[in-house]
């Protein structure tokens, strides 16, 4: 099983980029849970939301404390509470930032950083600052546990009613993620 915590603020979309994981990894067979942690937060409050994958049946409920990925929509809350808790030497951390490598200070190897600027390809791609699907691209990309197409499809199914233009967005910003490097 794979256990993911997303990182970010209220207003951020971190809810729907759990549910999106969760559906994507669905059309890839795996089982798939996605649920949010918060309480009466407002927008721009700190909060979680965790997302499991297994090939078996989940049946943990539980807080996600020992995550295999982080997924961190704003890097700005790194160094204002111990985000890294529970993570392990193996843990894979996916950063919203236009910072290098070298500039964001959590306790995981460098080589398990994978950082992009989301913002900036939200901005472009979306036109809002809204990056949730943009780091999806990116966590694609830097874990392999779901595949593009399935992404899409997540989008294309969870943003139905949205329209055309929100859906082709989207893709477009997760594809241009997706095939960008990352930070050195």
């Amino acid at each position: 099983m794979y256990q993911i915590r997303i990182h970010g603020r209220g207003g951020q979309g971190v809810v729907t980029a759990a549910e999106l994981i969760a559906i994507a990894a669905f059309f890839d067979g795996y089982q798939a849970q996605a649920f949010p942690s918060f309480g009466v937060e407002r927008t721009g409050a700190p909060i979680e939301s965790y997302v499991r994958l297994g090939r078996q049946p989940i049946r943990t409920r539980e807080h996600v404390y020992q995550p295999d990925v982080l997924i961190v929509q704003d890097a700005s809350l790194i160094g204002t509470f111990n985000i890294t808790h529970g993570c392990s030497a193996k843990t894979l951390m996916v950063v919203n930032s236009a910072k290098h490598k070298d500039e964001i200070k959590v306790n995981l190897p460098p080589k398990n950083l994978f950082i992009m600027d989301a913002t900036k390809i939200a901005l472009e791609e979306i036109g809002k600052n809204i990056v949730n699907t943009v780091i999806l691209g990116a966590f694609s990309r830097a874990t392999e546990l779901i595949s593009l197409p399935s992404l899409k499809r997540a989008i294309k199914q969870k943003f139905a009613s949205k329209g055309e233009a929100i859906i082709n967005k989207n893709l477009r910003a997760i594809e241009c993620a997706y095939n960008q490097g990352f930070n050195k």
